[in-house]
């Protein structure tokens, strides 16, 4: 009998290790989508973008700027482009649900950078009605949330194919046009980054100094706007 009241124990022990787990990859799997829990008359901003937003670190340093108001998601999706005509288009990712499944109050799209890569920059002609169609994903969303286009960093010496005269001469243009066109407000990150060559380890990637100046960019717009929590 003790020898199965302790084989008992043991499997009791074993289940409960199984539940912290399970527990521990279901809250991984949902801290993925934003920072922290959700509490009530927090303002949601998604951050809508490529790999500049899914992994520099600035929507992590853009919630530490806005403070406690805000709940900021990291809806990020590494090389994906506004143009429909590539191999990663933005509107097809799974981000892009989950970006209006948050409800957000703000979004704020940092894409274009991609789009300036050779091949798929041959349908630049596209752009301003890909990118239009994107904003309108999030402009029916029942929160009705506040659109805030930004233009992405400078392109400077890298291998991977993405060129600054493409960005420059087709998708700046293009994104400012579209702000102009649909009445949106446009932060302009490309301006401010474009002296410092030294943040961009690969020429692309912004490091931990180009994140917190984008963050600070955008932490400076949204509060400045008089957004606060309702």
């Amino acid at each position: 009998m003790a020898k199965l009241a302790a084989t008992k124990k043991a499997l009791m022990a074993v289940g409960i290790v199984v539940i912290i787990f399970s527990s521990s990859l279901m809250i991984l799997f949902l801290g993925t989508l934003s920072f922290g829990e959700s509490l009530p008359r927090q303002i949601h901003v998604a951050c809508v973008g490529d790999s500049i937003t899914e992994g520099s670190g600035y929507p992590e340093n853009l919630q530490a700027m806005l403070g406690a108001n805000y709940k900021v998601g990291n809806f990020g999706v590494s090389g994906s482009t506004v143009l429909a005509n590539s191999t990663l288009p933005y509107i097809s990712q799974q981000a892009c649900l989950r970006a209006k499944a948050f409800q957000p109050s703000v979004v704020v799209i940092l894409l274009g950078t991609n789009d300036a890569q050779e091949n798929t920059y041959e349908s630049i002609d596209a752009f301003s009605q890909d990118y239009k169609k994107l904003i309108s994903e999030y402009q029916s969303l029942e929160s009705s949330p506040d659109i805030w286009l930004v233009t992405p960093p400078p392109i400077f010496a890298n291998n991977m194919r993405l060129s600054n005269a493409n960005l420059e001469q087709g998708v700046l243009p293009c994104i400012e046009q579209v702000a102009i066109e649909l009445d949106l407000p446009l932060i302009d990150v490309n301006t401010v980054l474009t002296g410092y060559p030294d943040y961009f380890g690969d020429g692309v990637h912004p490091n931990s100094e180009g994140a917190m100046l984008i963050a600070n960019e955008i932490s400076q717009a949204l509060t400045s706007d008089g957004a606060t929590a309702e």
